[in-house]
């Protein structure tokens, strides 16, 4: 995983969690083709690697995207959007099958907005502002904010906030569902951590399946879901992992899960 990139930082692994940085301060951490290239090659490698149990995305204390980038924007015509590379990039982060925790300080607009709704959990700042400011640009999201958006928190402030451009606080992220928690700018980073490493420390299989079927309900009917549930609960019943859990807890020990 060792690799020198451009526009993030990625750490080393620690205790089953990679931690990848956005690293374009003087962009406002802008999403640009090449910012995004690299964290899906970094997802696409952790995913990958068995030593790599869960993934935490950040920012600065200032910002974590302040959205795409508009020099590079601006260059396309409708055909250049139509053939956009980040299409692509924004179709691998999106399959990244192990568990995204997203630590936001500052401001997580257009497509940084766009990047949190990828990630499974939301840790915020309290100084963290979310919104998707298309419109202000003759333009709408383009990277699944109105999609996730209105699956996130639900039709009427989806259409406000990109009918508006106007951006909505933390605690009101988390009043809407965008965001789990709300902690100070200082320790947003360190919870996402937490977070990321008791999950760690789960049945990395049972991990999967959980993210895969819970994701599955945005797209899919209640019968169809519990159906796609069952299956994967039953799939578990054949892992070692299954086993381990349930000897550890009539033992009463703490399981060691192997991901097999």
């Amino acid at each position: 995983m060792q690799h020198e990139y451009q526009d993030i930082l990625v750490s080393d692994i620690s205790s089953g969690v990679l931690t990848i940085t956005l690293n374009r301060p003087e962009a406002y951490n802008a999403l640009r083709t090449q910012l995004l290239s690299e964290v899906a090659e970094v997802l696409d490698q952790a995913a990958q690697n068995d030593d790599v149990r869960a993934v935490v995305i950040t920012g600065n204390e200032k910002v974590f995207a302040a959205g795409a980038d508009i020099k590079e924007m601006a260059a396309l015509d409708a055909v250049g959007v139509l053939n956009d590379p980040r299409v692509l990039h924004w179709r691998r982060i999106a399959q990244f099958s192990k568990p995204l925790i997203a630590a936001v300080n500052g401001f997580a607009l257009g497509g940084g907005c766009e990047l949190v709704m990828h990630a499974d959990i939301v840790i915020a700042g309290d100084n963290a502002q979310f919104g998707q400011p298309e419109i202000n640009l003759g333009i709408i999201p383009g990277a699944g904010g109105t999609q996730r958006l209105l699956r996130t928190v639900g039709k009427s402030m989806a259409m406000q906030l990109v009918l508006s451009g106007e951006f909505i606080s933390a605690a009101q992220a988390r009043d809407f569902g965008l965001v789990s928690e709300v902690t100070i700018p200082e320790r947003s980073l360190e919870r996402a951590t937490e977070l990321a490493h008791k999950i760690a420390t789960k049945p990395p299989i049972a991990v999967r399946q959980a993210k895969e079927v819970l994701l599955k309900a945005y797209e899919t009917t209640l019968d169809s879901g519990l159906s796609l549930e069952r299956k994967a609960f039953t799939l578990l019943a054949a892992t070692e992992d299954r086993n381990e859990g349930i000897a550890a807890f009539m033992e009463k020990r703490k399981p060691n899960f192997t991901g097999k």
